[in-house]
């Protein structure tokens, strides 16, 4: 869009802001509207479903136009976000009355994605997150940062898997990469990316600018001066903050550096599978956090998904984590402080907004209401034992007397949604503006009061005070009696039948009132900037209160959620394995109509592994995933869903369950398992949980049973403590050849040709697959379940018959049972016998599968 000669002069101001912001739609502040132009005009109405209008020409042609109410922008400006936009809000900045040509205009501030600190914009129970990427050769630096409370933090990890694990677990609503970086498919579609120039991605500016963020010489008081990769993301990511803000970040004020050796690693695949705060179908519903959260302030629901989604490792931490649950607990101490809490707003983010100075009134009454309420929670926290994991908390929960009183003080019960129109500032909390205030309310009351006194001082029966909008105010007298008013009376207009005279008294009432309601509004305005001046000095107290009280919330959630679920304080371990007694997994328990039937899991490291056999829908996914939240709850400091649970050291949890088809990437459902499948392979260690369920469905049976055993083979090398569910029963024959390996089945019995699934976990391998039943439940129906019978029939009596051997699924009568590797009668085996099998490679393996396969 060029400014052609003839543009209107404001036409050619919008099309000056508009190339200084090409990117982003442009709300452009027309009176009590922000109208939209051109491309940005059509886009707005398409998102928005607004009318399409038009504005004079540009170049000979009609200019579109659409528009939105100033006063209703937010609901506008939050669907935009939703669909990815980010939007300039330029305001008017100049006097219309003193404006010659079009009124001043500046963008104020850019709302982006990963921006937002508005609470109409947010989901106040979702951390809404700011992430840059910075890559140097196979290293990766992240740094995000969560604009609506100040947390900022740093990571480095190695490799691309890493890096993608991570940017899955903080899910940023807006990634910030180099123009240059190649990235894969999961991120280089992803909503929300943005790409920035490679010269901002420099080492020495990053550092600068985060230096003078903080206020330091340099970063090694933050642990972070060696981490040159994500000092150069963060860098970039404050750049884009403050100019997105027009503004600094006084609410910043630190940099966290995490350490992913700190937490029980899980990658992205194993997120998605484990559930733990989005389902698969991409909602939060029937999830871990669903049912978890009973948390009472939205800053608290945002921290225990934080925790959930980072198990640490550290046994310290999670153990007093635990210890604090378990105080709590006593004598229901939760109750009282959770009630209290509930009087606390989400002070993280009101107090991010008072340093942007966007705080609204409500939010300094939300802030007024959790100051009033923390003297009852410290006084709660006081009857709690000392020398315990709350003390650190309850050191940062402390009262502020003096704030509170100050905003008790200046804000009304209930003020109103905005400043703009007055009304906020209680009275009695300053003179003046109480003056202002009296001089519009009741002007009418001393216009009557000085008419009275004036016809007694008078005599003038006929005296009165009036007012119009050219002359001000006045006492008008008849002309008859004009010649008897007072010497001090001045004539300010004549008239036919009566004079008008003005007394000093009456002009400096006229110079008060006609100004008290502005005056008064300049007056509130100005003493709402000062309660946020008050608040922004106390603002690092203030935050760190903030946090302590989300963290007392989470803990109080643990321990409500651990009396109404009856879930049981895990032991921690220093020995490796997982020792579960009557466990349950928390959600399908949760949400179940029928009784949910506990299981216990025993893995150490001389049983490592338990190759799961049994019936489709007879449990084993349920008690896989079971064994992984309950191992992943314990490391967050939660209680967890048993009678009894130890838990050893856990460096990784990994999840291969289920597969669907990445139709975008181009791969198939059989390229998506085996990819997760190396995955795990590269990375399992003899401190991984490992879930893997059915490997080798995808392809051919033969293939797919290969996989699998070779699979199985490797982790039981690397003795990581595995669950590993598959319908081929050749593979129960591991745990005869490999050490470590058990085998355990689901257990389910036939009634009347139909099966009752009992979901018990017993020790050896199942007998029977029940496919038919299972499809017979499903709804197949009867006349394909009777042909299939018939089938299944012929096939096995044609194996006995040609005494042909073919790789089996759980359900084959015991004669028929054999094991294909230790049993397959072929000179190949005597080219095997000298060979170490337990020493050979992964691939080793698996080429020697093959060739039993093409020569079976």
């Amino acid at each position: 869009m060029q400014a052609a000669p003839t543009q209107t002069p404001m036409m050619a101001q919008y099309l000056k802001i508009k190339r200084e912001h090409p990117d982003v739609l442009l709300f452009y502040r027309m009176g009590d509207f922000y109208e939209l132009f051109f491309d940005d005009a059509r886009r707005a109405a398409q998102l928005l479903d607004i009318t399409l209008t038009q504005r004079g020409q540009s170049a000979g042609k009609p200019i579109p136009m659409a528009g939105v109410p100033y006063h209703s922008a937010e609901g506008y400006l939050a669907r935009l976000v939703k669909s990815g936009e980010s939007v300039a809000i330029c305001e008017q900045i100049g006097d219309p009355a003193t404006s010659k040509g079009p009124v001043e205009r500046r963008v104020v501030r850019i709302v982006t994605p990963g921006t937002l600190h508005d609470e109409a914009l947010l989901d106040a129970r979702r951390d809404n997150l700011l992430l840059a990427l910075h890559c140097q050769g196979e290293r990766w630096g992240i740094a995000w940062l969560e604009l609506s409370s100040g947390r900022f933090s740093v990571l480095e990890v190695d490799g691309e898997a890493d890096m993608l694990a991570e940017v899955h677990r903080l899910t940023p609503a807006e990634l910030l990469v180099a123009d240059g970086l190649d990235l894969a498919a999961t991120l280089s579609e992803r909503a929300g990316l943005k790409r920035q120039g490679e010269w901002l991605f420099d080492l020495e500016s990053a550092t600068r600018l985060l230096c003078d963020q903080f206020g330091v010489a340099d970063l090694r008081g933050f642990g972070c001066a060696h981490l040159s990769c994500a000092i150069t993301a963060a860098g970039v990511l404050v750049d884009y903050a403050r100019d997105t803000q027009r503004s600094g970040l006084p609410h910043v004020t630190a940099l966290g550096v995490e350490n992913r050796d700190d937490s029980v690693v899980i990658d992205a695949a194993s997120r998605r599978n484990l559930e733990i705060d989005i389902n698969l179908g991409g909602s939060a519903d029937n999830t871990l956090a669903s049912v978890l959260d009973t948390t009472a302030t939205a800053m608290g629901s945002r921290l225990l998904k934080r925790w959930l989604n980072r198990p640490l490792r550290d046994r310290g931490q999670v153990g007093a984590r635990q210890g604090a649950v378990q105080l709590l607990l006593a004598d229901d101490a939760y109750v009282a402080l959770r009630e209290a809490l509930k009087r606390i707003g989400d002070v993280e983010r009101i107090l991010a907004r008072v340093a942007l100075r966007s705080a609204r009134p409500r939010d300094l009454a939300r802030l007024r209401d959790g100051l009033n309420a923390l003297p009852e929670l410290q006084r709660e926290l006081a009857t709690l034992d000392e020398g315990t994991a709350l003390d650190e908390l309850r050191r940062h929960i402390r009262p502020y007397p003096e704030l509170a009183e100050t905003l008790t003080r200046a804000l009304v019960d209930n003020p109103p949604v905005v400043i703009r129109d007055g009304g906020v500032i209680a009275g009695g909390f300053d003179d003046e503006l109480d003056e202002f205030r009296g001089l519009a309310e009741h002007a009418g009351d001393y216009l009557v009061k000085l008419e009275t006194r004036e016809r007694e001082r008078t005599g003038l029966a006929g005296l009165k005070v009036g007012y119009n909008r050219v002359h001000g105010y006045f006492i008008e007298i008849p002309r008859a009696q004009a010649r008897e008013a007072p010497a001090d009376y001045i004539r300010r207009q004549t008239l036919k039948n009566a004079e008008r005279f003005i007394i000093p008294e009456l002009k400096e009432f006229e110079d008060k009132a006609l100004s008290a309601k502005s005056r008064a509004l300049a007056r509130e305005k100005l003493l709402y900037e000062s309660l946020l001046d008050t608040l922004g000095a106390e603002l690092d107290a203030l935050q760190a209160s903030g946090r302590a009280l989300a963290a007392l919330d989470v803990l109080a959630a643990f321990a409500e959620r651990a009396l109404a679920l009856d879930f049981v304080r895990p032991q921690l371990l220093d020995a490796p394995g997982i020792h579960i007694v009557g466990g349950r997994h928390p959600v399908v328990e949760h949400v179940s109509d029928h009784p949910f039937v506990p299981n216990d899991l025993r893995l150490d490291p001389s049983r490592h592994m338990l190759v799961i056999t049994g019936p489709n829908m007879g449990g084993k996914s349920t008690y896989m995933r079971q064994a992984a939240l309950i191992a992943l709850l314990a490391h967050s400091g939660s209680f967890v869903p048993a009678d009894r649970a130890e838990i050893g050291p856990l460096d990784r949890i990994f999840t291969r369950i289920g597969s669907s088809d990445d139709l975008a990437g181009g791969r198939s459902t059989f390229m998506v398992e085996m990819t997760e499948t190396a995955s795990i392979l590269h990375n399992a260690t003899a401190e991984s949980l490992v879930l893997m369920d059915e490997i080798g469905r995808g392809t051919s049976t033969f293939d797919g049973l290969s996989l699998a055993w070779a699979s199985a083979e490797h982790l039981a090398r690397v003795k990581a403590f595995t669950l590993f569910a598959t319908h081929y029963f050749e593979m129960t024959a591991l745990a005869e050849q490999a050490e470590g390996v058990a085998n355990v089945h689901l257990t389910a019995a036939e009634h009347r040709d139909g099966i009752v699934f009992m979901h018990r976990v017993e020790d050896g391998p199942a007998s029977q697959s029940y496919g038919l039943q299972v499809a017979q439940l499903a709804g197949v129906p009867q006349a394909v379940i009777v042909r299939a019978r018939e089938k299944l029939a012929g096939l096995e009596q044609q194996e006995v018959d040609q005494g042909q051997r073919r790789p089996s699924t759980v359900g084959a009568s015991p004669p028929q049972q054999a094991d294909l590797f230790a049993s397959t009668p072929h000179p190949l085996i005597e080219e095997l016998s000298g060979l170490a099998l337990d020493e050979l490679t992964p691939r080793q393996a698996l080429d020697l599968l093959y060739r039993w396969r093409e020569n079976i």
